[in-house]
């Protein structure tokens, strides 16, 4: 057993955490070309976006690929919704896989070299070593654990639905109705006192200018598409051998199902 005071060694030898850091390295630098200088456009935080809103959206993400929809999601008419409800609803959800996936990607390269060296639980308990791969490590937290994290999850997925009428304590426009995609509801509104917002908690967009925040956005969102490529190319190089070759020896094999939360009760 490993003393909590030191952490555990990483799971990669030398020669596969240079590999790691070359992985990681390449990954950032295929990202430069998301944000060469593009020609403005219109505000992509516009009320009620059209498809002519994503196709000049797409062309300044990527000018070599635009606009791309094979499947027509815009015109999919969820629920009932108008093209333009459609719209705010699929790019709420991007904004939101994006930054899910951005901090999957840092997770599991941290969690794949490092161990807190506190107790994981009231009893003691360290957090599962780094010797497992992510995955494992999940599988290794106590049930009760995993289900305070769901919960959790669960919480901030309702409170962000939760969207009194713009103007009002805590309100704002809905995502379908014309709102900010990505935007999360202050917690103002709340009877007793939370310290910091979800979103933008340091209040650092406070003073940007509309043009500086949408700029930032376009970033966020070329950085969370190519975490949401990294992420899964993690996972899928763990339980399919050969898949990725680029990480082949790279990362550990995995052969639990990554898309069960509780894999004991399968």
């Amino acid at each position: 057993s490993t003393p909590l005071s030191t952490p555990v060694k990483a799971i990669f030898s030398p020669r596969k955490n240079d590999s790691m850091k070359f992985v990681v390295a390449a990954l950032l630098a295929s990202s430069a070309a998301a944000f060469t200088t593009a020609p403005k456009v219109q505000s992509a935080t516009a009320l009620h976006e059209s498809k002519a809103d994503l196709e000049s959206l797409g062309k300044s993400l990527n000018p070599l690929v635009g606009f791309w929809d094979p499947l027509g999601l815009v015109d999919a008419g969820f629920w009932g919704f108008s093209e333009e409800q459609t719209i705010g609803w699929l790019r709420q959800s991007e904004v939101k896989h994006s930054r899910v996936a951005m901090a999957a990607f840092v997770g599991y390269c941290v969690q794949s070299n490092f161990q807190w060296p506190w107790a994981m639980t009231m009893d003691g308990t360290p957090f599962p070593s780094g010797d497992l791969s992510p995955p494992e490590q999940w599988d290794a937290l106590p049930l009760g654990a995993r289900i305070q994290i769901i919960l959790f999850v669960g919480f901030l997925e309702f409170y962000s639905e939760l969207t009194p009428s713009e103007g009002a304590v805590g309100g704002q426009t809905h995502y379908t109705q014309g709102g900010k995609p990505g935007q999360y509801p202050s917690f103002d509104a709340i009877p007793h006192s939370v310290p910091f917002n979800l979103y933008d908690p340091f209040k650092f967009s406070a003073g940007m200018s509309e043009e500086t925040k949408e700029k930032r956005l376009r970033a966020e969102i070329n950085n969370g598409r190519l975490a949401m490529l990294g992420i899964f190319g993690f996972l899928s190089a763990q339980t399919i051998e050969g898949s990725v070759p680029l990480l082949s020896g790279i990362v550990k094999p995995y052969s639990g199902e990554v898309m069960a939360p509780f894999p004991e009760w399968l």
